[in-house]
């Protein structure tokens, strides 16, 4: 069964029939990263233009190591993750550059979604966009500032 459609024919049935739920399962892995991909197309073509070279995986759960570095309390504390050089901070003399990657954390981020009232695609999405503003170089207050203007500029409307 291709995940991709097997995945989006379950959502979309639970949509329209709340008993659906009844055999609804957590999306796996290949289903998230399925999502990520359908996530990140739907994205302005200068946006992704600007990160096609950013490699996009899902795992369970951040590694050790990265929880150690980043002094989180548990491991549902990390929903997602930049690792790389931002596109500012980039050096053409450089003889070898590994390529950015964003790291999407499967369970963190359904543990999220069955917390707050929101679609695990708008999730996904936010989870997205803020690690490819570090792909950008921005830093976390930068992309706090951001969405706190973006949000004033939406309650004047």
């Amino acid at each position: 069964m291709n995940p991709k459609c097997g995945y989006i024919a379950i959502m979309a049935d639970l949509t329209s029939d709340p008993l659906a739920w009844r055999a609804a399962k957590a999306p796996s892995l290949a289903e998230l990263e399925v999502l990520a991909g359908e996530v990140f197309a739907r994205l302005p073509q200068r946006f992704r233009d600007l990160a096609a070279d950013v490699v996009i995986r899902v795992d369970d759960f951040p590694t050790d190591g990265v929880l150690d570095e980043l002094s989180a309390e548990t491991e549902f504390d990390l929903l997602g993750l930049f690792h790389g050089v931002g596109l500012p901070f980039r050096s053409e003399s450089a003889a070898v550059q590994m390529p950015n990657m964003i790291w999407l954390y499967r369970r963190p981020i359904l543990d999220y979604w069955a917390e707050h009232d929101e679609t695990l695609g708008a999730i996904v999405k936010h989870v997205l966009v803020h690690e490819i503003g570090h792909h950008f170089g921005l830093s976390d207050s930068d992309m706090a500032a951001i969405e706190q203007a973006a949000g004033e500029s939406e309650k004047a409307i």
